[in-house]
């Protein structure tokens, strides 16, 4: 399975990112061996994921996500059903 994540940092910034590996990439991110974005805001926190079959359609989310403001994020993260991993 291929994911779409939302992130919260510590300062309330939103990242954004896609992996194979969920759980075990939010642990990467909070030991700083994430992306050099979150490194300097841990802790994080998953607020929001999707679920996609392919790499390519998880990129392409995780794009799209991107262009969203942030007013738009946060809808779709209160939006969401409240998953957990």
């Amino acid at each position: 399975m291929n994911y779409t994540y939302i992130l919260r940092c510590r300062d309330q910034t939103l990242y954004c990112g896609w992996t194979n590996h969920l759980e075990e990439r939010i642990k990467a991110h909070n030991q700083g061996k994430g992306a050099k974005y979150t490194r300097s805001r841990r802790p994080v926190e998953l607020v929001y994921y999707e679920e996609f079959s392919t790499k390519q359609e998880a990129m392409r989310r995780e794009r799209a996500i991107k262009c969203l403001s942030r007013a738009e994020k946060l809808e779709l993260i209160q939006g969401s059903s409240g998953r957990s991993l």
